[in-house]
């Protein structure tokens, strides 16, 4: 490539301002710093074309190896889940034979299956995120009272309400 040094560049301008002039140089520089500026940016975009078109290639090659790799692995599980489910049916087959309905203690009927009972909790109430058992071993109060449900709970006996 062509290296412009300093002398070189003073002697350019200097041939220039004899030849063009001191009135139109300015414009003139100005002009072609434009010209210098837009040949800069289209190099620069067509560098950025190149250099997106060999990534898409890549990114082709990778998806390409990425698949053929979840294609490997997708017929290695389907193979093991294959091996497992005959494994499985031949136990199956074999415990049948063994455990003939009828005999050695076996009613026939198939084991039972324990009901599906729902939790004892009023999932509509707001509860906090400390546990009851700790509330109630530090003593901290779990439902509120009103004052007068408070003085009638700790009222002495004998003493009656006014």
């Amino acid at each position: 490539m062509i290296d412009f040094g300093f002398d070189k560049i003073a002697l350019i301008g200097a041939v220039a301002l004899i030849v063009i002039g001191p009135e139109k140089l300015p414009r003139v520089a100005r002009t072609v710093g434009h010209m210098l500026g837009k040949a800069q940016r289209y190099v620069a975009d067509v560098k950025a074309e190149v250099n997106r078109s060999i990534e898409l290639e890549e990114l082709k090659k990778m998806k390409t190896e990425f698949e053929d790799a979840a294609r490997d692995v997708e017929q290695s599980v389907n193979k093991e889940v294959s091996a497992a489910s005959a494994e499985f049916n031949a136990i199956g087959a074999d415990w049948a034979s063994d455990n003939t309905y009828g005999g050695s203690g076996h009613d026939g009927a198939s084991p039972s299956v324990p009901e599906y009972k729902r939790p004892k909790k009023n999932w509509r109430l707001k509860r906090g995120a400390t546990p009851q058992w700790y509330k109630q071993r530090s003593g901290i109060r779990t439902k509120a009272q009103s004052g007068a449900a408070r003085v009638a709970r700790f009222r002495p006996p004998g003493v009656k309400r006014p």
